[in-house]
């Protein structure tokens, strides 16, 4: 049995049709599924959760449908289970789904795969009792989509546009205090990034060298630059090309510790207020990937 988990609103409306398309192929494979949806992000989570629990040794695997945030919710309860995971992208930003190379113009082309070929095991990573897909972040992101979070009646990438706008104009570098395994350092930084796959932003690659089956996270430190150097430097992320600005470190490790007065988010959702502790958990996934 499989169980077909989507989120009806993503990609705006996107997430219903093609979890529309995923139910008619099983349909025309005769191969039972469970589908589920919720109203909130919540009552996903807990319908998901209890579809697990009754049905444990009988899922053949999940099909979620959706964008990083369905990832995110999937993988809570997907982590060293066994059970496989394919990701149909029809969110916003479909970041993990670049990670996984899958087809993000045709969503549901790559569904023979199923039966076809055979998932493989990746990475996560673990910020305290949470587990993250692609990346952790914090400094000018994630002050980013807190005020973005702010705008009831702007949606999709526009109120994120406005909100870079917003933020940018009174934004301040932070001092971070770091520990990345064993090496101890401070330094002030604009925006930290702590990688399992090589993007976030629906694209932007931060760190275009993090892959997500090598046991380590890349580490994406840029120091302070004026707004002016930033709105000039901050192009370059769709490229991976920022990664050779003298106010960009990569580092790379295990575990990573970050403390300062500040917010992570991680697959675009709000972990919490810093300190945090983070750790790569290594072929701890398995699911279907193309690259």
């Amino acid at each position: 049995m499989w169980i077909v988990l989507h989120n009806p609103t993503s990609g705006g409306g996107k997430g219903e049709r093609e979890a529309r398309r995923v139910r008619d192929f099983f349909n025309s494979r005769k191969e039972k599924f469970i589908s589920i949806s919720g109203n909130s992000y919540e009552d996903a989570a807990r319908k998901f959760r209890d579809t697990l629990e009754s049905n444990q040794t009988a899922v053949t695997g999940v099909v979620v449908v959706g964008g990083d945030g369905m990832v995110h919710l999937a993988i809570q309860h997907l982590v060293n289970s066994g059970i496989p995971m394919f990701l149909v992208p029809a969110g916003t930003g479909n970041d993990f789904a670049r990670a996984l190379g899958r087809n993000l113009k045709e969503p549901t082309g790559d569904l023979h795969e199923l039966f076809d070929s055979k998932p493989q095991l990746v990475d996560l990573g673990r910020a305290g009792n949470r587990f993250f897909a692609d990346i952790l972040s914090t400094g000018f992101d994630s002050v980013v989509n807190e005020r973005a979070n702010r705008f009831k009646m702007i949606k999709g990438r526009m109120k994120y546009n406005i909100a870079i706008l917003l933020v940018l104009s009174t934004f301040k570098p932070k001092e971070y205090r770091f520990k990345v395994d064993s090496v101890d350092f401070t330094t002030k930084a604009m925006l930290i990034a702590v990688s399992n796959g090589h993007s976030y932003g629906g694209g932007m690659k931060v760190t275009p060298d993090a892959a997500i089956d090598d046991g380590l996270f890349d580490v994406m430190i840029l120091g302070p630059v004026s707004k002016w150097e930033f709105l000039k430097v901050f192009p370059k992320v769709f490229s991976g090309a920022h990664i050779h600005h003298p106010a960009v470190k990569i580092m790379r490790g295990k575990e990573v510790s970050i403390d300062a007065d500040a917010i992570a988010y991680a697959d675009g959702e709000r972990i919490g207020s810093l300190p945090i502790n983070v750790s790569i958990v290594p072929q701890s996934l398995l699911t279907w990937r193309t690259s």
